[in-house]
C-alpha cells in the first residue's frame, strides 16, 4: 500500500507538535519535513532545533527533506536531531556518492530528490546508496503549486532504473486523489502531500482519500 507522508510546510506553524500528533492519529505514516535555507530555494522554514524539539511529539519516521545549497553541512544537524531519512538534492551536491555515503555513516536512510527539470541519469552511479529517490513534481520552495504532468514519465523512469534495487520512489508537489493514483500507477511508493492533507481540518478522512 502506498504510504502518506504529511508535509508539515502545510501545518500551523504555531502548534507543531499538536499537529504532528494529529497526523500519527490520523493515520500518516511518516511526518514529511521541508528544510529550506532561502538560497537553494526562496523560502525559509526549518532548523534542526525545531527538528529536535518535534521528536518527541511522534514515533513516526521524520522524512527531512534538504532544499539547501550545502547539505553536507547540515546533515550532522539533521541525524543528531532525529531525522530517520535524509534527502539532498542531486543539484545542490558536488560529490553526490560521499554525500550519501556521510548520510549512512549517521545510520540514516539516504535519499536523492529531483527538481522536474532534472535528468535522472545523474541516480545511476548511486544506486548501492540510495534508499529513496523523491521526485520533485512542482518547482520546490512552496507548497499549494500545481502538479506538473511531465514528472509522471520521470516516475516511470526511476522505478525502471531502480528494479533491482530496494529503493523507494517518493514524489511531492501537487498531490491529491487524482494526481496521487496517477503517481501510484506510474510507479510512486511514497506520496508527500501538504494542502490535500491540511485542507478542512479532517487529515484522516484527507488522508484516506489520498489512500
Amino acid at each position: 500500500m502506498v504510504k502518506i507522508a504529511p508535509s508539515i510546510l502545510s501545518a500551523d506553524f504555531a502548534n507543531l507538535g499538536k499537529e504532528i500528533q494529529a497526523l500519527d492519529k490520523a493515520g500518516a505514516d511518516m511526518i514529511h519535513i521541508d528544510v529550506m535555507d532561502g538560497n537553494f530555494v526562496p523560502n525559509l522554514t526549518f532548523g534542526a532545533g525545531v527538528v529536535k524539539a518535534l521528536r518527541s511529539y511522534t514515533k513516526l519516521p521524520f522524512d527531512v527533506h534538504l532544499m539547501v545549497k550545502n547539505p553536507d553541512i547540515m546533515i550532522p544537524w539533521f541525524a543528531e536531531a532525529g531525522a530517520d531519512i535524509i534527502t539532498v538534492h542531486a543539484e545542490a551536491c558536488k560529490h553526490l556518492d560521499k554525500t550519501l555515503s556521510t548520510i549512512r555513516e549517521y545510520g540514516k536512510k539516504s535519499g536523492v530528490s529531483l527538481n522536474p527539470s532534472t535528468d535522472e541519469a545523474c541516480l545511476k552511479y548511486v544506486l548501492d546508496k540510495l534508499d529513496l529517490v523523491l521526485i520533485m513534481s512542482v518547482n520546490p520552495g512552496f507548497g499549494g503549486q500545481s502538479f506538473i504532468e511531465s514528472q509522471l514519465k520521470k516516475i516511470s523512469a526511476v522505478k525502471q532504473l531502480c528494479a533491482s534495487k530496494d529503493i523507494k520512489i517518493e514524489v511531492d508537489g501537487g498531490i491529491n486523489p487524482m494526481t496521487a493514483a496517477e503517481c501510484v500507477a506510474a510507479g510512486a511508493d511514497i506520496l508527500v502531500a501538504g494542502t490535500a492533507v491540511f485542507s478542512g481540518g479532517d487529515y484522516q478522512k484527507n488522508i484516506n482519500n489520498l489512500r
